[in-house]
């Protein structure tokens, strides 16, 4: 398994990998699996490669299996769920920290393609994707649909990362997740 920074060319397998697991098309058999509730462009999943080097794959042999995003809250103030969790940094605490643009960033979503999931490719590409934001940012944050209970098991069972509150949004209820970028990922061998 080899985990690496995506490039421009490996956006048509994101986007097919994305295509497979969005909350809008997936099967409602893989449904209780997980999903991908957030859908991405091919120009933004560019932006993310270019402005932010912020989109980390898994990949098996030359084929695309897993990715994981990862950016500054300037890159996902476009959307109104995000534009919502950046109003909302200031009334949050994690790690003794009130939360900023400045001292956290906004990892998710993850996709792994369903026959590596319960495999070390959920550890792995998040403490790849955790050392490139390191240096930048102490504190990561990422949100959860509370129907989405895979996700949430794998990411607070299997990675560690800590509940910091629930919070509202177009009719929807997450969880608030938070993790400390000093932490080597739990279960992680690379």
């Amino acid at each position: 398994m080899n985990y690496r920074n995506a490039t421009l060319e490996d956006i048509p397998a994101i986007s097919q990998l994305q295509e497979k697991y969005h909350v809008s098309t997936i099967s409602e058999e893989d449904k209780k699996d997980g999903f991908v509730t957030t859908l991405f462009t091919e120009e933004q999943f560019k932006r993310l490669i270019e402005e932010e080097n912020g989109l980390a794959i898994a990949c098996d042999g030359d084929r695309v299996i897993a990715y994981a995003m990862a950016a500054s809250w300037d890159y996902w103030s476009e959307w109104p769920l995000f534009q919502h969790m950046i109003e909302d940094l200031p009334n949050t605490e994690f790690l003794g920290q009130i939360l900023s643009t400045e001292n956290s960033y906004q990892y998710g979503p993850i996709c792994i393609d369903k026959p590596y999931r319960g495999t070390e490719v959920l550890p792995n590409l998040f403490e790849f994707s955790r050392r490139q934001m390191a240096d930048s940012y102490p504190i990561m944050i990422t949100f959860i649909n509370t129907v989405n209970r895979r996700s949430f098991k794998a990411h607070t069972e299997k990675l560690g990362m800590e509940v910091i509150k629930t919070f509202e949004f177009n009719n929807n209820l997450y969880y608030e997740l938070g993790y400390d970028m000093r932490k080597k990922t739990r279960g992680s061998t690379i």
